[in-house]
């Protein structure tokens, strides 16, 4: 009997000691560092200055005053500076008849950039690299651009790959998602992350309005960055993600027609932004935001703001309340220092400001992204990080919110821990110390306000 008790004990305690070593497993596995990052910085022959743009509009012969107006508007409104990046088919004049070897020159200049430059900051070998996963939104080539990266960089035969394609603005932090969930099953995994969007191939030349919009925010860029779940790099990460939450609103129809990749009525392909989309971006913000806020903000926060909810409706002033446009507001700046917002256009910042009670401090580099670098798609939130970084606001300890928005109608956000003080300045160290301007007015109205004096509807007017 003593025998058998002895080993009862020793069973018990084996079982216990495994499940110990299988809890302490799982929870490294779920572990997820972003080692680096490093975003793409195009050549200056690329760069889109007020004449340029200007030239490029005026090749369309198709455009009348009203389009010219309604484009000046736009322009004028965009928040975007004379710094940002075009690709080299628009630049030549050859936006009409791209190609696709223009499509993978602007992806191999991105891969020869951002991927060789994280891969060199970070000491880690291509072939240490176990997962690969690249988000280009608009252009699926076969062999997949994951594949050519790959290839370009000798990786491992069991290496695992995956290519995303129609994710939108959004997919940058999918990307992450999935490789973060591919961790959770595989320790010690060294993942690659490529973000980006080809703009060669679908540079829009019709007249609807409505996809005329892309070509006056988009702009070329790309980012690339290592994240791993081994603990032997966690001294040397930037950062540890604590939680991502994704929001997909695709089951509405007006939210999945907001945002469309489509042809014209004249054939004319192109992405095509409709007036449902600011409901949609909302429904999609606050839904994110319900399931978002109960795991990143203090409890005591939570209570104040269920508390004085709960007192309206006692109250019953909740419809007073709502009339005057007040009501009780969560304070996300009880749980985050640093929001790394999704530099879309002015009227999304914006937007976001004023539904979270931000200051301008907070959406500086937000804007200063969009003046900077245009929207770059999936990959702008990168370069937002990166001039937080830039301005050395990111100190051990400090809460980074990820938030960014896409076509499906989509939003997605995650929730970074700053593991030690960053001063990496990136792609903004030649003009960092120039952010923020003066002022963010571009030179577009004072050269080509005369447009709003011409009367008439006819075409081909010459700048």
């Amino acid at each position: 009997m003593e025998l058998l008790a002895l080993l009862t004990v020793l069973l018990l305690a084996h079982a216990a000691a495994y499940l110990a070593w299988q809890a302490v497993s799982r929870r490294r596995r779920a572990c997820c560092y972003l080692l680096d990052y490093a975003c793409h910085k195009p050549s200056d022959d690329r760069k889109v200055t007020t004449e340029t743009a200007g030239a490029v509009i005026e090749r369309n012969k198709r455009l009348g005053l009203s389009e010219y107006r309604f484009l000046l508007k736009v322009i004028v409104n965009s928040g975007i500076g004379e710094h940002t990046y075009c690709p080299r088919n628009v630049l030549e004049g050859r936006e009409e008849r791209p190609t696709l070897g223009d499509a993978l020159e602007e992806m191999d200049d991105l891969f020869a950039d951002a991927v060789a430059a994280v891969l060199a900051k970070t000491g880690v070998a291509a072939r240490d690299v176990d997962l690969v996963v690249l988000n280009v939104g608009s252009f699926a080539p076969a062999p997949s651009l994951v594949s050519r990266v790959v290839r370009r960089f000798g990786m491992r035969e069991d290496v695992m790959a995956y290519n995303l394609s129609g994710m939108g603005c959004s997919a940058g932090l999918i990307a992450v998602d999935l490789a973060r969930n591919v961790m959770l099953t595989r320790p010690r995994t060294m993942a690659l992350l490529v973000t980006s969007e080809s703009c060669a191939p679908n540079w829009y030349v019709g007249t609807d309005k409505s996809m005329m919009l892309g070509n006056c925010l988009f702009r070329c860029g790309g980012a690339a960055a290592l994240l791993t779940n081994d603990p032997a790099f966690r001294a040397r990460a930037k950062m540890e993600l604590r939680c991502l939450v994704r929001a997909n609103i695709a089951a509405h129809d007006d939210a999945h027609a907001a945002a469309v990749h489509r042809e014209d009525a004249d054939g004319r392909l192109g992405v095509s932004l409709s007036k449902a989309l600011p409901k949609a971006a909302v429904r999609a913000f606050t839904e994110n935001l319900q399931r978002l806020a109960p795991r990143i903000l203090p409890a005591r926060e939570l209570a104040r703001f269920a508390c004085r909810l709960l007192a309206r409706k006692l109250l019953r002033r909740k419809a007073a309340a709502a009339a005057k446009g007040e009501g009780p507001k969560i304070d996300f700046k009880s749980g985050v220092d640093h929001f790394c917002l999704h530099p879309g256009g002015t009227a999304v910042i914006e937007a976001v400001r004023k539904s979270l009670v931000l200051s301008a401090h907070d959406v500086e580099p937000a804007r200063m992204t969009l003046h900077r670098w245009g929207n770059t798609s999936a990959s702008s939130l990168w370069y937002v990080l990166s001039y937080m970084e830039a301005k050395r606001r990111l100190k051990r300890g400090d809460r980074v919110l990820m938030l960014t928005f896409g076509s499906g109608f989509k939003c997605n956000s995650c929730y970074w821990e700053v593991s030690r003080d960053l001063a990496d300045a990136g792609a903004w160290e030649d003009c960092i110390g120039e952010y923020p301007p003066e002022t963010l007015v571009n030179p577009y109205m004072d050269k080509f306000g005369w447009v709003n004096d011409v009367q008439g509807q006819g075409g081909g007017f010459v700048f």
